[in-house]
């Protein structure tokens, strides 16, 4: 009897090992696979070591990328997929614009966008709702739609907010113009995204502003750590709590607004952009509200940003856009309507050469499944190096602020939509592509414009210390952001001010 069940145990052994033995045996081929068919692709060869690499990486990723699309030896990568080792480690492959459009017809199941964005945020730790399909639903469905009637409201708000900004200035006053359009970009969205009861309660401003920023700490902290590690020490991280009590925290002053619209929906007269969700739970709204946040609030400001660093070392284009503008809002009641918005085609103009000068990250995606690019491979499309393509945009290295406004002359309907502000194609590429754009540019787009043009018409401004280059961007891997520690100066337009 003890014979038989010594031989028992060690007959269950046996196959718990040879089991062990053939998960690791299939690990082992899955990988050896995956580097095969990876191998097929020509790679951006280094000889510089890995950290070293790791280091030019988080420089300057945008160099990198458009010196592997024009070539690396023998190959044009721009007319062929290639690989780019990433800064942590993984090998991802970039595809050419003028595949995007074949791409963009795969299903989900073979090419995931959800799936790449879960990983870039570490989403199993985060606790971060990216693919909730309620955010671009509501948006597409009621937001959008709905711009025409709340354009007047939205410019009010601008007007309101850059009064409490920005001073008087009646002489030139250094500005840091940065956190001030951070602060008004919040209190604009605020006013459509929760309503006039929180667009400037402290506890909503501080979390739409400081929540991007909190989630890219912990995303950053997360992966750092080693990943075996993960799964067991990710959520004790300070970064990823600190996540945790912003959202608690968002829940705590949005349910009572939450519930109030939900008694609102029950009236058939009432019209609130959050009606759509109130049969949701609450920490999905507020997972849905944050990530609007995430998404929005900061992208907008730099945006803006970008196009006010540009203004200030290129005044010749000020009195043309100032024109342009009173005459838009001369012609509309006095106010940026709808139509007003889509008038000033030169400053469209000048906010569409700014984001093809300086776009702020690359667009991932991650395939699933794949004959010639294997399963779980991220994808991505080498963002600037397109914008930096003399094919694509002729002495791609000026700026030229009127590019698209000149282009669009003369053109016909097709012209004109592939050259606006909000176009996504395969060669603009800011707001994403295919099905995935971003579904809120265009509550940017009327956002930058009414912050821009209030800003033209009430204030002349320029940089400090008489310095006449433009204030450089920072990179960090893929992300190009503004100067925020160098001020602007401004002052209030007088009639002398026309040459400005």
């Amino acid at each position: 009897m003890e014979v038989q069940y010594i031989l028992g145990i060690l007959h269950n052994l046996d196959l718990a090992i040879w089991a062990v033995l053939i998960f690791i045996a299939f690990v082992l081929v899955t990988q050896a696979h995956y580097k095969a068919q990876l191998a097929k692709l020509p790679t951006f060869e280094t000889d510089k070591g890995n950290e070293k690499w790791r280091r030019t990486y988080s420089d300057s990723a945008r160099m990198l990328y458009q010196e592997g699309h024009k070539k690396v030896g023998s190959y044009l990568f721009k007319d062929q997929a290639w690989i780019m080792p990433t800064s942590d480690g993984r090998k991802n492959v970039v595809v050419p614009g003028r595949l995007l459009s074949e791409l963009s017809k795969l299903p989900e199941t073979v090419l995931s966008f959800p799936t790449a964005i879960n990983k870039v945020l570490e989403v199993k730790y985060t606790k971060v709702a990216p693919d909730e399909p309620f955010a671009p639903y509501c948006i597409k469905a009621d937001l959008n739609p709905a711009l025409s009637r709340l354009n007047p409201i939205i410019y009010r708000e601008v007007e309101n907010a850059l009064e409490d900004e920005i001073p008087q200035c009646e002489d030139w006053t250094p500005v840091f113009i940065y956190r001030k359009l951070l602060n008004t970009v919040a209190k604009v969205s605020g006013r459509i995204f929760v309503g006039a009861e929180l667009s400037h309660n402290k506890d909503y401003l501080d979390t739409a502003i400081n929540y991007t920023i909190e989630l890219g700490n912990a995303v950053q902290a997360v992966k750092q750590m080693k990943p075996w590690l993960r799964p067991f020490l990710a959520w004790k991280l300070p970064e990823v709590q600190q996540l945790n009590k912003r959202e608690e925290m968002a829940i705590r002053f949005l349910e009572p607004i939450i519930q109030a619209r939900r008694e609102a929906s029950k009236d058939p007269d009432t019209k609130s952009p959050m009606t759509c969700c109130s049969g949701s739970l609450l920490r999905r709204i507020v997972k849905m509200q944050l990530l609007v946040i995430f998404a929005g609030i900061h992208n907008t400001t730099v945006t803006a940003t970008n196009v006010l660093y540009n203004l200030a070392v290129s005044p010749e284009y000020m009195q043309p856009l100032r024109e342009e503008i009173c005459k838009a809002i001369s012609d509309n009641d006095g106010t940026l309507t709808s139509r007003a918005l889509q008038q000033v085609e030169k400053l469209d103009s000048f906010m569409k050469e700014t984001i093809r000068f300086y776009p702020q990250n690359s667009l991932p995606s991650r395939a699933k499944r794949g004959q010639y690019i294997p399963p779980g491979t991220s994808i991505e499309a080498p963002l600037q190096a397109i914008y930096q393509d003399d094919s694509n945009y002729p002495d791609s290295d000026t700026f030229a602020g009127f590019r698209f406004y000149k282009i669009r002359q003369g053109g016909g309907a097709t012209v004109h939509a592939r050259n606006q502000f909000v176009t996504s194609n395969e060669q603009n590429l800011v707001f994403g592509y295919g099905k995935h754009a971003c579904p809120g540019r265009f509550l940017a787009a009327a956002e930058i414009k009414m912050i821009v043009s209030k800003i033209l018409l009430t204030y002349g401004f320029k940089n400090a210390d008489n310095w006449t280059e433009r204030y450089s961007n920072y990179e960090v891997g893929r992300l190009n952001m503004p100067e925020r520690a160098i001020p602007l100066l401004f002052r209030k337009t007088t009639a002398q001010d026309s040459s400005l």
